[in-house]
């Protein structure tokens, strides 16, 4: 008898292979109904953002820009005029004994490292 022939017979007196599917398990039918109203609360929260985003923070964020803008004009009008003032120099800020003390001075001198002649005070004359 042949290999083939006798796999056929023996197969004969068994009961049909029953091939299991996870898929119809109540376990799996609520994991994913959670999965997908998962999925579903995902994109509307997504869609919520980004509605936000584009209408309330880039809106803000405009007239933010156009605030600060308009207000560094006026100081810059205010700068302006102080220098057509006093001969094109601005004037001395007052000599407050709190204001730019120095311990000792910094590697680099008297100076704070972000040191800009045109708004700060020059320390090193000092």
């Amino acid at each position: 008898m042949s290999f083939l022939a006798r796999n056929a017979a023996r197969a004969v007196g068994r009961p049909a292979r029953q091939v299991r599917s996870y898929t119809s398990t109540p376990a799996y039918r609520s994991y994913a109904a959670k999965q997908e109203a998962l999925e579903h609360h995902a994109a509307g929260t997504t869609d919520l953002w980004r509605k936000i985003s584009y209408f309330v923070c880039f809106p803000g964020i405009a007239v933010c820009i156009a605030w600060v803008y308009n207000a560094e004009v006026e100081h810059r009008a205010h700068l302006a005029h102080l220098r057509a003032e006093n001969d094109g120099k601005l004037p001395d800020a007052p000599a407050y004994e709190y204001l730019n003390k120095r311990g000792k001075p910094y590697p680099w001198g008297m100076n704070s490292l972000f040191f800009n002649p045109h708004t700060n005070k020059d320390l090193t004359a000092e």
